[in-house]
């Protein structure tokens, strides 16, 4: 059983696609022929080079190298890992047919396979850093193989996706050593990469009513007066904040925080529009660092005016705005620095 890393878009913009059509598609922009077809790889290189006179020889292999399995090397039965880049989640797929070409499909939908999905999503910390590395190959389609990936996913899935523990850590340690010898390095997001160190430094710095304090701190960054709720039973709020002198201005925003990594469903977030009531908020703010069931940012378009929700995506993004802002407490806890490096084009 093969381990392949496939990605739905560069924003993650086909994701919603993938997971409610039970399809997995090799989205190349105007590739509308069949792969399949091809007899080796040469052939697919001229088919990309008709598409892009200018590419380069490097550009043209690398292209190649992941779409070639796509249609020549997956098999039924194999795990199909799509790390979503719109919740702090992993979706885990297996694959159920075999290659299709659809000439009639809407560009970039010309190629798929049908797809399993085990469960509804697995909290990215429940991987460990080393599988996240992989995770974080800076490519659209590729085979899974470092740190002994392959049979650490399978026990994973035979525990019901349960975080590993110490000691089957120590023992993947030893295996992978000579196994990762052989293995072809790819280039990593390093994005993606920094990403994932900062979320494990929060999720050990502010853990359970410590992320409250943390969202406190980003929304007196951008200039609010905040009150947060001691720990325990909060009556339905984690934070009042509100703009103007004092916090007396006319934005009233109730504030709920969860720092679990579980998804948040609708019910739990009509809690919040509740508790504005309670408050005469004229605005919530629901944060949830483990992400939303997938009906829930749909459902609410309809109160887009009132309520706001943060997942750790948006959370990250606001907390990079005001780093510079927060109080010196916080920059203690959350030693950040901005680093400039190449971007990857290719």
């Amino acid at each position: 059983m093969a381990v392949w890393l496939i990605r739905a878009g560069s924003h993650g913009e086909y994701e919603q696609k993938f997971l409610q059509e039970n399809r997995i598609y090799l989205t190349w922009d105007y590739l509308n022929s069949p792969l399949d077809k091809l007899p080796a790889r040469d052939a697919l290189i001229e088919t990309l080079s008709g598409l892009d006179a200018e590419a380069k020889p490097r550009k043209l292999v690398n292209h190649a190298s992941q779409i070639w399995p796509f249609a020549h090397d997956m098999k039924v039965g194999d795990r199909i890992i799509l790390p979503s880049k719109l919740q702090p989640v992993i979706y885990i797929g297996k694959i159920t047919s075999g290659y299709h070409h659809q000439a009639d499909a809407a560009n970039p939908f010309y190629h798929w396979r049908s797809v399993e999905w085990l469960t509804e999503a697995v909290p990215r910390s429940h991987f460990s850093q080393d599988l996240l590395y992989s995770f974080g190959a800076f490519l659209t389609v590729c085979r899974i193989t470092r740190n002994n990936a392959e049979m650490r996913l399978a026990q994973m899935e035979t525990n019901e996706w349960k975080a590993e523990s110490v000691k089957d850590l120590i023992a993947h340690t030893n295996e992978s050593n000579e196994l990762d010898a052989t293995d072809e390095q790819v280039d990593t997001d390093l994005e993606e990469l920094g990403r994932s160190q900062i979320v494990k430094l929060i999720e050990r710095k502010f853990k359970g009513h410590q992320l409250t304090r943390l969202v406190t701190a980003i929304l007196q960054a951008q200039g609010y007066t905040c009150w947060q709720s001691p720990e325990g039973a909060d009556g339905g709020v984690d934070i009042l904040a509100g703009d103007g002198p004092m916090g007396f201005g006319n934005q009233r925003i109730c504030v709920e925080v969860k720092s679990g990594d579980g998804l948040v469903d609708r019910p739990t977030v009509d809690k919040l529009m509740g508790a504005m009531t309670k408050f005469n908020a004229t605005q919530g703010l629901f944060v949830a660092w483990g992400g939303y069931r997938s009906n829930v940012q749909k459902e609410l378009a309809s109160s887009f005016f009132r309520v706001r929700l943060w997942s750790q995506k948006e959370l990250l993004e606001q907390l990079f705005l005001v780093y510079e802002k927060l109080d010196d407490e916080i920059k203690a806890d959350l030693p950040l620095m901005r680093i400039w490096t190449i971007a990857q084009s290719e």
